[in-house]
């Protein structure tokens, strides 16, 4: 059953430089990554704010996609500004420049019938405000949310507090490292599991992701191995995008959809990764997705004879 998402985020300018290639003030920012990989699964409603200054071809781009705009608030100012870079290593993105704007005076407002979303993302934002959403979703079937490390040094206990009423929790390897104090990622997840969410997913960028369930125990799956990878902003944003937007079009959370979300989610960010921004994910069809699942399922396929030459008992 296609039901809406909500995701609550924020939408920015970015400006990027890797070893591939530069772009000045492209479409960018939590939200945009999000809705854009939902959009093609389902309908998205976006509540996030920009400025004056937000350019109306963006906008026009995000309503193509089927993502409704009636909560984007529009400020007085600039939008939200980012400015990064990165070297060899693509796994670490170096801020050059950031500059809040009209983010700063943000405080999420949701439409009436927003209210009723039954999925709800929580984008990496202050906890506080994700604490806001909270307050106004009305029966939400799943809430799901994603932070970062300045959250968790700054914002711990409303982080807690976030994590405690969510159903699903999102965190790269090094976040959930550090909020959990735990070396080892599977115990880092069940850390987190003992605080009330049915579900952890722990992103590893190029080496994949994990999938650990209170009831179902874990499932994992590779990164898509790419030659070339142009730039992985948004990577995780839009794994969590076709991952979510995946289980609102099926309608059930089971084992099983759980685990193909995972795979839509992988393939999706596999194809973010190919150019600079949106760029790859604005054009992106279902049929290259479902081809590149498909591919995942040929990358990791073995004979159900692992025992092979050796004989049972010896």
């Amino acid at each position: 059953m296609r039901s809406p998402l909500l995701v609550v985020g924020s939408l920015g300018l970015d400006s990027l430089k890797t070893p591939t290639g530069e772009v000045e003030a492209t479409l960018g920012g939590t939200a945009a990554y999000f809705a854009m990989a939902a959009s093609l699964y389902t309908d998205v409603w976006l509540v996030a704010a920009v400025g004056t200054d937000f350019p109306p071809a963006y906008r026009r781009a995000l309503e193509e996609r089927t993502v409704d705009l009636t909560g984007l608030q529009v400020l007085d100012g600039e939008t939200f500004r980012w400015s990064g870079e990165y070297g060899a290593d693509l796994n670490v993105a170096h801020t050059l420049e950031i500059h809040l704007n009209v983010f700063s005076e943000f405080h999420p407002t949701l439409p009436t019938a927003y209210r009723q979303a039954g999925l709800v993302f929580l984008a990496n934002i202050q906890p506080a405000l994700q604490l806001e959403v909270l307050q106004q979703v009305e029966k939400p079937s799943l809430v799901a949310v994603d932070s970062r490390d300045l959250w968790i040094q700054m914002s711990r206990d409303e982080l807690t507090e976030v994590i405690r009423k969510s159903d699903l929790v999102f965190l790269n390897d090094a976040e959930i490292r550090e909020y959990t104090r735990e070396a080892n990622l599977v115990a880092a997840a069940r850390s987190v599991l003992a605080l009330g969410p049915r579900l952890v997913v722990i992103k590893k960028g190029e080496h994949g992701a994990i999938l650990v369930s209170q009831e179902d125990g874990m499932f994992a799956i590779p990164a898509f191995p790419h030659e070339l990878v142009a730039d992985p902003t948004g990577a995780g944003d839009s794994f969590a995008g076709a991952m979510l937007g995946y289980l609102a079009r099926r309608g059930g959370t089971d084992i099983g959809a759980l685990r193909r979300a995972v795979v839509h989610g992988s393939a999706v960010a596999s194809f973010t990764v190919q150019a600079l921004g949106t760029e790859r994910l604005a054009a992106l069809t279902m049929d290259e997705v479902l081809q590149r699942c498909r591919a995942f399922r040929y990358l990791t396929q073995f004979d159900d004879d692992v025992e092979g030459v050796w004989e049972k008992g010896t």
